[in-house]
């Protein structure tokens, strides 16, 4: 029996949220046909990734893949979700559930982030904040600071990294930055995959500090993010694959 995917989000209290999540889950099974596809959240979204993981014990699958629809490794990867898939193994004997890599900077996201800023207008002074959700773990910043040094080599423009919590910059100090390199003119890149309220207060400070801003869409459900969740999927499997050999 092929393994069911179970794509699991963070959940937020935003219904758009869980609605994008959704719509990007209908991508990935058009996109995969005949493949068991299940959405899932960590929290304040139903349903549950521990529910979802049980139902699908219960009508008879003993392998599943969890692939977690996060951007960066950071404690809901490395703690949260580990926690609740050992969980529901314990409770349930002979199920083997593989969780993949996060979706992380992979190149097929980042030309998204980048394709969304195409709209933006085309203004001298112009410099870009690479928006994110910020961690208390310093490597997935790290990575996100990595992002928005390569972005500033390849648009040739002033880019900074700024968090929505937990990290700085913060969207006033990264301005603030870039307003010290002679920007006058804000562009706000999206490193999110669904709308919600982070989202929603990066785009409110990026307007107070340049009531023009261009703050373009989160990544959401375009058929690029759900070719990267397919692969992670596929990876996963083929771990699992070595495990029963």
């Amino acid at each position: 029996m092929t393994p069911p995917l179970v794509a699991v989000a963070h959940g937020s209290r935003d219904p758009r949220s869980a609605a994008t999540v959704r719509a990007l889950v209908d991508v990935v099974r058009a996109q995969a046909p005949g493949l068991s596809v299940h959405e899932s959240f960590l929290d304040l979204s139903t349903p549950n990734v521990t529910d979802v993981l049980r139902s699908l014990y219960a009508a008879g699958h003993r392998t599943a893949v969890v692939v977690p629809l996060l951007l960066g490794s950071a404690f809901h990867a490395r703690v949260d979700l580990p926690a609740l898939v050992d969980q529901v193994v314990s409770e349930c004997p002979g199920f083997r559930v593989e969780v993949s890599d996060v979706l992380g900077a992979d190149r097929a996201l980042e030309a998204v982030a980048l394709d969304r800023l195409a709209s933006a207008p085309n203004r001298r002074g112009t410099g870009v904040l690479l928006s994110a959700v910020g961690s208390s773990n310093a490597s997935a910043n790290a990575v996100v600071a990595s992002l928005a040094a390569r972005w500033e080599e390849r648009l040739g423009v002033p880019v900074s990294e700024a968090f929505a919590s937990a990290a700085q910059p913060d969207i006033p100090a990264a301005a603030a930055r870039l307003r010290a390199r002679g920007v006058r003119h804000l562009v706000v890149a999206s490193w999110f995959l669904a709308p919600g309220l982070l989202p929603d207060r990066i785009e409110r400070l990026a307007r107070e500090a340049d009531p023009r801003a261009f703050v373009a869409a989160p990544l959401a459900d375009d058929p690029r993010v759900a070719d990267v969740v397919i692969s992670r999927y596929a990876t996963a499997v083929s771990g699992l694959l070595r495990q029963y050999a």
